[in-house]
């Protein structure tokens, strides 16, 4: 099977957040497995490629007040993926991925409707794939465009389109006058389409009209579907509920190991701990912490700095949590008053509280790898990579129970020696401290820590099983997109009840 992917951000190329991590490393999973698989990002300023070719020289993409021109190269043939990037510096070419500090870049519609469409044309030339697996609202107008202004087109017609949700709470909302802006016609502002509250809503649009529609955990696709988690999507999802379903992300061992970590002080192992104290030591280093006591619990942090990772919790807490014994490391960005409290609390406690404004890759790896608990306590977490990425660093994860937070870490019980890690469900800051409070009072115990320790150690949350399930939700895609290109135009709409049926 082919697979083409499309998606805004891909390690090593791009990178946000844990999308880029999963566009990175699901390719290379499902290209072991014997499929062929390509990748589509924008060429960003960011991205760095040794040899990079044109291999389409000009694309055409309208909009309503001129034509825009842009080219794909390719970035070469790594571990069987094909990696192709959109190439328009207008839109690309600049200091971030999707805006500053002040907001979003107000361009956002243009520049990802402009690499949709050219990840479509490109794909006609270089390969049309079987599936286009297409991420977040970025890559959305792709579905949208195959099932309306490419519906006849005879080179896509068989082709199956699946959609993974990587956060609900992104969902690509621009006034309706993008629709014209876009040349998409008016007929898809509709309640049934892409209309949303007087808005254009990018992320709808692609889940009515993709074939199947993954999240990144089980507990995510179940929340999703409610008014809490659903960002008033929750009906569109319910209506799609036959093809909606969870597949965990895996993580990249090869990258995340302390066994083979390349920015690590010491190699250590589940058989041999010996190397984390070096790495201890070498983290608070990295960080200026000078004559701190190794024996103090170190609790890690890597985040963007938002109320949706938690920080408004951890705000609550923190001069109360800044006198307990430990010392807190935290590096991110993101909301300037999250990253005014890490520099405040910093000159506050010099000793205790320490913090780097940035995304560096090589300091999240000494955090994982030197830290002894990983503070995760968002309001909400799709999947999360970095609570999976601790456990095999035997860095002991706080989280709060909710989407893959929940799936991934079982409640430590000291009694049984059972369990990987902290968990709270009620979203207050005074059940987050005393959750943290368990964690560093569980800590005085190493004999039973280092039980705990073992126990994440030894969890396997490798990519290969999660491949073959989203090959399963592909071929299922593809039988779906073939039962209807048999129907009648108007009867797309019971996509859910073909799918509802195949899923029997």
């Amino acid at each position: 099977m082919h697979i083409a992917f499309a998606a805004s951000e891909c390690v090593p190329f791009s990178k946000t957040g844990g999308l880029g991590d999963v566009v990175g490393a699901l390719p290379r999973a499902l290209a072991e497995l014997g499929h062929q698989v390509s990748v589509y990002v924008p060429r960003y300023r960011q991205t760095k490629l040794s040899d990079a070719q044109t291999v389409v020289r000009s694309i055409t993409v309208p909009f309503d007040d001129r034509y825009r021109f842009c080219s794909v190269v390719s970035g070469g043939n790594h571990s069987g993926v094909r990696f192709y990037f959109v190439e328009y510096p207008p839109f690309f070419d600049r200091d971030a991925l999707y805006g500053t500090s002040a907001g979003d870049y107000p361009d956002n519609a243009e520049r990802f409707a402009l690499f949709s469409r050219a990840v479509l044309e490109a794909s006609k030339i270089l390969g049309v794939p079987h599936v286009f697996h297409c991420h977040d609202w970025q890559s959305a107008l792709i579905p949208i465009l195959l099932r309306t202004q490419y519906a006849e087109d005879p080179a896509f017609r068989d082709v199956a389109t699946v959609f993974t949700i990587h956060n609900m709470g992104y969902q690509g909302l621009f006034p309706p006058d993008t629709l014209p802006l876009l040349t998409l016609p008016w007929d898809l502002f509709t309640i049934s389409k892409m209309e949303f509250f007087g808005n254009v809503n990018f992320l709808k649009g692609a889940l009515v009209y993709s074939d199947f529609v993954t999240t990144v955990s089980r507990k995510y696709s179940q929340e999703i579907q409610t008014t809490e988690f659903g960002f008033g999507l929750e009906g569109v999802l319910r209506d799609r509920a036959s093809t909606v379903t969870g597949i965990l992300n895996g993580v990249d061992y090869d990258e995340w190991s302390p066994q083979t970590d390349k920015f690590i002080a010491a190699h250590y192992s589940p058989q041999d701990l010996g190397g984390k104290l070096s790495c201890k030591r070498d983290l608070l280093a990295a960080f200026g912490v000078t004559n701190a006591d190794p024996r103090l619990p170190v609790i890690g942090i890597v985040s963007r700095f938002a109320a949706q990772k938690g920080f408004d919790l951890i705000s609550q807490i923190m001069d109360r949590l800044a006198r307990e014994e430990m010392i807190v490391v935290a590096l991110g960005a993101g909301d300037k008053q999250y990253e005014e409290m890490f520099v405040r609390l910093n000159k506050q406690f010099p000793h205790k509280i320490a913090v780097k404004v940035a995304y560096d890759n090589a300091v999240a790896h000494k955090i994982e790898a030197g830290s002894d608990m990983f503070l995760m306590p968002s309001k909400y977490e799709p999947c999360g990579l970095n609570q999976i990425y601790s456990l095999k660093y035997g860095t002991v994860p706080i989280v709060r129970a909710t989407g893959g937070l929940d799936d991934t870490i079982e409640p430590w019980d000291a009694r049984t020696g059972r369990g990987t890690g902290f968990k709270f469900t009620e979203y207050s800051g005074e059940a987050l401290l005393r959750t943290i409070k368990q964690a560093l009072q569980a800590f005085h115990d190493q004999n039973s820590w280092q039980t705990l320790m073992r126990n994440g150690m030894k969890r396997d949350f490798s990519w290969n099983a999660s491949a073959k399930e989203y090959v399963r939700v592909y071929d299922r895609a593809r039988q779906t997109r073939g039962a209807l290109v048999h129907e009648p135009p108007e009867e797309f709409a019971g996509v859910a009840s073909v799918s509802h049926q195949l899923a029997k």
